[in-house]
């Protein structure tokens, strides 16, 4: 779905002070520090810097990046110097590869009292024709926030739900129509918790019997993805960039750039540490995502 000329103007968000390191002034995300016109970033109208490499040409997105002034290439994929062979891995590869990694980090957010409600993906893996394939969603350009952004399914914790395995189904069910009968439970990667909130989410990794039916709601998402992972393990659409910010100086920021997206961020990072863990290049506790 293409972006609409203007995108209807967010709100501002109120600043959520950080919970471990005391900065004051409260600490802002990237996309709310440039709204607000922070030292760091592009004055209004100017519009912001490009990656500090040039995307490979007929990929990337129409998503807006909030990149600041300071900015630098940082290091390459972790599986760049892997053969061809080790890059195309199987669903028993991932099964083999989150038990050899023991159980997930949790996020010290999760011991903390007073968190917020927290929140569960799910990162669906299916096999066809021999390749393996990720589910991502692109969500629609009318959301409040992260719209046109591509990202897991899921969602906050409702009352009902009996657990955060349970948010991540149901999640998924209401956003893409996913039969999750015969979804099964293969891992979890290690836990987030972002600067700006005081919740955490745990991204759980999942198998499919096979290519899914699925439906976009279109009130959250444009369009459902469907990704190989041997394109994602390709290095030459990865880019790690450092971002120099106020709060977290030497900060970094992973890419993806798919066919018409560019998936980043939380999304980013999550799939950046499965793809490690799949291909013996990370460990857990390898997330990087603040």
């Amino acid at each position: 779905m293409p972006r609409p000329e203007e995108a209807p103007e967010e709100p501002l968000e109120e600043a959520v002070e950080d919970p471990f390191d005391g900065i004051d002034p409260p600490v802002l995300s990237a996309r709310e520090a440039a709204r607000r016109g922070m030292p760091g970033w592009p004055t209004p109208g100017e519009g912001f810097p490009p990656p500090p490499v040039p995307v490979p040409d007929g990929r990337g997105g129409d998503q807006v990046i909030p990149r600041p002034l300071a900015t630098r290439l940082g290091r390459p994929a972790p599986w760049a110097g892997l053969p061809a062979e080790r890059r195309r891995p199987t669903l028993a590869d991932v099964q083999a590869a989150l038990d050899a990694a023991g159980p997930a980090v949790r996020s010290e957010r999760e011991t903390l009292p007073g968190i917020d409600t927290p929140a569960a993906v799910l990162a669906p893996l299916y096999e066809e024709a021999g390749e393996l394939y990720v589910i991502l969603t692109r969500r629609t350009w009318n959301l409040r926030s992260h719209s046109g952004e591509v990202s897991f399914p899921g969602g906050r914790r409702d009352e009902g739900d009996a657990d955060l395995w349970t948010t991540a189904l149901r999640e998924t069910r209401e956003e893409i129509a996913l039969d999750t009968s015969a979804v099964e439970l293969i891992g979890e990667l290690d836990h987030l918790a972002t600067v700006t909130s005081r919740s955490f989410i745990i991204p759980y990794v999942a198998a499919l019997p096979g290519r899914p039916e699925t439906e976009p709601n279109p009130g959250e998402v444009s369009e459902v993805l469907h990704v190989r992972v041997a394109e994602l393990l390709d290095p030459a659409i990865y880019r790690e960039e450092r971002w120099q910010l106020p709060w977290a100086e030497d900060r970094p920021i992973f890419f993806f750039e798919l066919v018409g997206d560019t998936v980043w961020g939380a999304t980013g990072a999550m799939l950046r540490q499965l793809l490690g863990l799949v291909t013996g290049t990370l460990q857990r506790g390898q997330l990087e995502h603040l």
